[in-house]
């Protein structure tokens, strides 16, 4: 596999390891890892195969959830600058969310993915192209009612979570999410970075992603959860089925120029993996004078929300490969080891992959076009991770 960039001395293994893991994959990928603000690792490989060209360092690829950081990362700053309290209900910045026995959820309960408002009920009418009409999905939202008690369960908000979050802080802060993202980071830190609204100048670089692993369909998911001994005619399972299906719409929307101008902060932010390193880089500590996030933020931002939550009943969440979320950021699990103990970050549909870990200062990115991860088991394209972790561990024995 012909990998192009560098690596500092004592990286030559994470080299090797995405060198390897590349060579079996049919589209590309970028690695970007900091050390305590230092760039370490900075590798691309592969192809950008719809449009037929390599997949350089400056190739840009929608992040898809990997976007929700993102959010977080506004929500934080805000929060740290006492222009938005977590812990407030949600109605006390949107005031129609309240109607539908919605006054008790909290803007933490959206960052964690414990609202009981993972997806549309499917009455609403929001199917895939739907999602990206934020008035469309914000009324639906206001309309709608808790699948289950707001803070008791969690269940991945797959695109409400963007709507959700975004919404709370346009009210908060008093301009759109992509605005607020523009001028709270990725225009302090000079990142090629965008959360929709991808500027058309901008469009030549993407590699639009292609897909390795299998889109869910109804049919599969209703026989599946029906083997399961689920009643998929209940109004959790009905959502949670539509919104899988919609989700897969999106997905192949986002392949187009109309899913990235619109705004999906759950989904379609833009960047490649030197943006998204250095975005996470700049939590844990200073880039080129720009610091996002105080200690104590990162410290609330890490802290584990849903450890002794499971999924709404009689949903029961898998033990050996759990979900852990802290506020808007995902924890590390056996799965997904991020910068180990410590770390906070998120995955993206298909491989997509970023923490940073303030405790090590180590901050990382993975971006891909080629979707393989299948959400569960570990994208086989992640060893970096792995042989990252090793020298992570050595440093700390020394």
């Amino acid at each position: 596999m012909d990998v192009g960039g560098t690596v500092a001395r004592g990286f030559e293994s994470v080299r090797e390891a995405f060198a390897a893991a590349q060579g079996d994959d049919r589209g590309g990928a970028q690695l970007c890892i900091y050390r305590r603000g230092e760039v370490v690792v900075d590798l691309w490989a592969g192809r950008d195969v719809a449009n037929d060209q390599p997949y350089g360092p400056d190739t840009i690829t929608i992040l898809m959830s990997c976007t929700k950081a993102a959010v977080a990362v506004c929500a934080h700053r805000l929060a740290q600058r006492g222009e938005l309290d977590l812990d407030a209900p949600v109605a006390k910045y949107w005031p129609e969310f309240g109607e539908n026995r919605k006054e008790e959820v909290r803007v933490s309960h959206l960052l964690s993915h414990s609202s009981g408002l993972f997806g549309f009920d499917p009455q609403s009418g929001i199917d895939a192209r739907a999602t990206l009409d934020w008035q469309a999905c914000r009324r639906a939202l206001q309309q709608m009612s808790p699948i289950w008690r707001p803070g008791s369960a969690y269940l991945y908000h797959f695109i409400t979570y963007g709507v959700l979050v975004g919404e709370v802080l346009r009210r908060a802060a008093g301009k759109p999410v992509d605005r607020l993202f523009a001028d709270e980071v990725a225009g302090p830190l000079g990142l090629d970075m965008w959360m929709g609204n991808l500027p058309e100048q901008q469009e030549h670089r993407v590699a639009p992603h292609i897909r390795s692993n299998a889109a869910f369909t109804e049919e599969q998911l209703t026989t599946t959860f029906n083997a399961a001994g689920l009643d998929v005619t209940s109004r959790l399972l009905r959502t949670l089925i539509d919104t899988m299906v919609t989700t897969e719409g999106l997905i192949e929307l986002l392949k187009t120029r109309e899913g990235r101008v619109a705004v999906v902060p759950a989904a379609n932010a833009i960047a490649n993996a030197r943006s998204l390193a250095k975005m996470y880089a700049a939590c844990v500590g200073e880039i080129d004078g720009v610091r996002l996030l105080s200690a104590d933020a990162v410290n609330r931002a890490r802290k584990p929300q849903t450890d002794v939550l499971n999924g709404p009943p009689p949903l029961v969440i898998r033990t050996d490969a759990p979900q852990r979320f802290a506020l808007g950021f995902e924890l590390p699990r056996a799965t997904m080891p991020m910068a180990g103990p410590g770390s906070f970050g998120h995955p993206g549909a298909g491989g997509r992959y970023a923490f940073a870990n303030p405790d090590n200062g180590y901050a990382a990115a993975y971006v891909c076009n080629n979707l393989v991860w299948d959400g569960v088991t570990p994208d086989p394209r992640w060893s970096w991770n792995t042989v990252l972790n090793e020298i992570i561990q050595a440093e700390s024995r020394a």
